[in-house]
């Protein structure tokens, strides 16, 4: 079994590696996590630092990326703000699928009555749009950076609901949670045990690609002030803080624009190559 489990991730793998455009958003995805942990390693200064005698520099010798209306460097600032992005992204994805784990899980091993009530909360809840979910529960919550956490996460768990549902239908009349219903195996152990584990493969693809979304999300929340809080650094709050200046000053919202892009086209395509890695149609 153990042998069979190493192939299988073996060959996974292997098709994984041979999507150059996967490896190129997993390669990406890795230094931007490098930078987000060797930040104050990497910034020429602390992103607070201002220098109200160095407004508005483009980018030199000394400030490779410019300076903002307070003299803050921008690069500092974007490399502390790959932390922010990044734990946004992680956190709120993370947030979404364990409830959507939960409700999907219930209502796919109970089905009949629970599956048709939760099934219709969900209908309700989904009618509103995420985005527009997002930024209601924001605003009620107030502007910070992890209510705007919370409100991304709550509002996109629907997805995985559906999603987990779908896959448990389908595996749970299989023969291995058949076996583990005539050793009286408890509902909790044979969900966590037998039928999650063997659904997670268009789950695992979902939550790479949604962090990318979540990322962007959240620079949505902060460029209408409702993310992330001045002088905390992250890329849409940056977007914000640069558009009254954009057209003398254009790269105070392109380079922060560029960093956002890079990001979630990265979670993008290591998306992409993961869905055709574990889609065993896909078999050379």
């Amino acid at each position: 079994m153990k042998r069979k489990k190493k192939s299988r991730m073996r060959e996974i793998l292997h098709r994984l590696f041979k999507n150059k455009l996967a490896v190129a958003g997993l390669v990406t995805i890795a230094l931007l996590v490098l930078v987000a942990i060797l930040a104050p390693v990497l910034a020429p200064s602390p992103y607070e630092a201002q220098d109200l005698e160095s407004t508005y520099q483009f980018p030199n010798a000394a400030h490779p990326l410019g300076t903002d209306n307070l003299g803050r460097d921008i690069m500092s600032r974007l490399i502390y703000g790959t932390r922010q992005s990044l734990r946004i992204g992680v956190l709120s994805v993370a947030i979404a699928s364990t409830l959507g784990i939960i409700f999907g899980s219930v209502a796919g091993f109970y089905g009949g009555r629970v599956d048709n009530i939760l099934m219709r909360m969900l209908d309700i809840y989904q009618s509103i749009p995420a985005m527009l979910l997002s930024i209601a529960l924001a605003a009620a919550l107030g502007p910070g950076i992890n209510n705007a956490i919370l409100a991304i996460g709550i509002s996109t768990m629907a997805e995985y609901a559906r999603m987990i549902r779908a896959q448990i239908l389908t595996v749970r009349e299989r023969e291995y949670v058949e076996a583990a219903r005539a050793i009286n195996a408890g509902d909790f152990r044979i969900v966590t045990k037998h039928i999650i584990p063997n659904a997670l493969a268009p789950l695992i693809v979902s939550i790479t690609m949604n962090i990318g979304n979540s990322i962007l999300a959240a620079a949505t929340l902060s460029f209408i002030g409702l993310g992330a809080q001045p002088p905390l650094p992250e890329w849409g709050a940056m977007l914000s803080a640069g558009r009254a200046y954009m057209r003398d000053y254009g790269y105070l919202v392109v380079i922060p624009g560029i960093c956002i892009m890079i990001s979630v086209l990265a979670f993008n395509l290591l998306g992409d190559g993961l869905r055709d890695a574990l889609d065993p149609k896909m078999k050379n």
